[in-house]
């Protein structure tokens, strides 16, 4: 005689889920408590303002607020796609958006090894210390500091070329000059800070690894690339996706206060002429649709980063 195989049926199977779920959910109850602030925040400072993005799509008039305004559908687009700026903006914000993949995002990384090697803890705390004193200083700060540093009236640097017999350099006044510039304050003042996430990284690397490679004969180096390196890879990756999604932000404060008439052509990004347009000339429906091109397209490249990344064999962030 065959034996009847009992199926429970689909509803009390997600009933005793639920119910599970919900079991959980009150065992965890403070977890949840803690995580209401940032969930508020991110309701009230991220989501909610989505709303605005509707400005893209009309011809908004303040005294008519956002349901009465025109609806012009995608003529801001159409105006900014075609004004000869865009090309400009894009090769502008491009650029120095890729100095900054290319030559600061490794630096935290190389600057966390090198830390992660020292064995003097007070040598290695006060090194910390030391760099990261750049990034809780404001952008006006770091510009002055650049200002004093290589104006041709009193600069250090110029003073020290002329008193060697050099002619003086308008570093801040010449294009050739402003994406250098641009990136090095970048890198000096966040260098510093970006090395917390890969020290903590760091710190969770199994130290029976090193010992079974050091009686293995492998020297520092072989540490470094064989065990080291492979554990923090994941972290590297998600930050480089991360860094994608804000790809076009090449950050308006520090570039607004170091454009000048003279550099205006390489150093005019999207953020800077999202805030002329925008807030400087009240055209706040054609400075959102700016600025929600930039936002498709960090869009755009975090889901192609993050594809790229599981395909080859990584977890990524989706």
């Amino acid at each position: 005689m065959k034996s009847e195989v009992i199926t429970p049926h689909p509803s009390s199977v997600g009933k005793a889920y639920h119910r599970n779920r919900l079991r959980r959910m009150v065992r965890n109850k403070w977890l949840y408590i803690m995580l209401l602030p940032g969930l508020i925040y991110f309701i009230i400072f991220k989501y909610i303002p989505m709303y605005g993005v509707l400005l893209a799509f009309q011809n908004y008039q303040p005294f008519l607020g956002f349901l009465n305004s025109e609806w012009v559908g995608m003529k801001h687009f159409d105006r900014f796609f075609g004004d000869p700026l865009f090309w400009m903006l894009l090769k502008n914000t491009f650029i120095l958006a890729a100095y900054n993949i290319f030559f600061f995002f490794p630096l935290p990384i190389i600057v966390a090894l090198m830390l992660n090697e020292l064995r003097i803890e007070v040598y290695k705390r006060f090194i910390q210390t030391l760099i990261y004193i750049p990034h809780f200083m404001s952008w006006v700060v770091i510009v002055s500091i650049a200002y004093l540093l290589f104006t041709t009236e009193g600069g250090v640097v110029n003073e020290a070329i002329a008193a060697f017999g050099g002619e003086k350099i308008q570093f801040l006044a010449s294009p050739e000059w402003f994406r250098g510039f641009v990136t090095a304050e970048v890198i000096w003042k966040e260098t510093g800070w970006g090395t917390i996430i890969f020290l903590a990284a760091l710190a969770g690397v199994d130290t029976q690894l090193y010992e079974a490679a050091r009686m293995d004969g492998a020297n520092r180096f072989r540490q470094l690339w064989h065990i080291t390196l492979p554990a923090i890879r994941s972290t590297i990756i998600v930050l480089l996706i991360l860094r994608l999604g804000n790809f076009l932000d090449t950050g308006f404060e520090q570039i607004w206060l170091m454009l000048n008439p003279l550099n205006r052509e390489v150093g005019e990004v999207f953020d800077t002429y999202v805030y002329s347009t925008g807030i400087a000339q009240g055209q706040y429906s054609y400075s959102t649709a700016v600025g929600l091109f930039k936002s498709v397209v960090g869009l755009a490249l975090v889901f192609g980063a993050n594809y790229l990344a599981k395909r080859f064999g990584e977890e990524g962030i989706l």
